[in-house]
């Protein structure tokens, strides 16, 4: 293999044939699951929910109770322990779980109720498509292009495609709490083209993290990043498919 005076780390080497052919076009597509396909449902109906299960939703309909909620919340998470309790939190469930409840318990609303909002946090209704999501990769399989979500994720986020119908148009999912890694490990990604049957140089990934996300080039993909916002309308995924094109 050819070699170059400023060696860019990488996980993934293509041969000296591929690196002189042209750069392949795209048969696939990763894609990360927060804030790239779905969303967690807003903080005041998940606090709804929350307090509807544990007899506590007339707090919340006190004048300024959410306002309140909510600062509580960023304070918190803000602190040194609970910061602490963040790192890793997607390697496994049981690590997940505990870096939010030990969030959630210095929150006066949620403190004796964290049960009940950790299973309001991972119900299948609780994270739903943005909505560009289902558009776009219904366009994507009809121009035959394989499609995987390569994700940090603490469950098994399948449950909320399938309450959403989307299983169908996504062929494999690698999930950071199946296989202890988290983005930008290349072996999630690397992982994900595996089962698709793509070559990484023919491979698109796309997500709202440049780090994380953004890891895939080491392996030799594409990377294509949405800008961090909180959107509530569509994504910007259509963008996706002009890069496919």
């Amino acid at each position: 293999m050819t070699r170059t005076l400023f060696e860019t780390p990488g996980a993934y080497r293509p041969s000296d044939i591929e690196m002189a052919a042209p750069v392949p076009p795209v048969q696939a597509v990763l894609f990360d699951f927060s804030n790239t396909l779905f969303q967690m449902i807003d903080l005041e109906t998940w606090l709804r929910r929350v307090g509807t299960a544990c007899g506590r939703l007339a707090v919340l309909d006190e004048p300024g109770a959410v306002a309140e909620i909510s600062e509580q919340l960023r304070d918190a998470f803000r602190l040194p322990a609970v910061v602490a309790l963040q790192d890793g939190r997607d390697l496994s469930p049981e690590r997940h779980r505990r870096a939010m409840l030990g969030w959630w318990e210095r929150v006066d609303f949620l403190r004796g109720a964290e049960d009940a909002a950790y299973r309001e946090l991972t119900a299948p209704d609780a994270w739903a498509p943005y909505p560009d999501t289902e558009p776009v990769l219904r366009a994507l399989r009809e121009r035959g292009l394989r499609v995987a979500i390569v994700s940090d994720f603490a469950w098994d986020l399948r449950t909320h495609l399938t309450h959403h119908g989307l299983d169908a148009l996504v062929d494999a999912c690698v999930i950071s709490c199946e296989h202890g890694r988290e983005k930008p490990d290349p072996q999630l990604f690397l992982k994900a083209c595996a089962d698709l049957g793509s070559d990484p140089r023919a491979t698109l990934m796309v997500g709202d993290n440049p780090t994380r996300d953004g890891g895939a080039t080491a392996c030799g993909l594409r990377t294509y990043v949405l800008p961090a916002e909180p959107r509530t309308g569509e994504r910007g995924l259509a963008d996706v498919l002009r890069l496919v094109s």
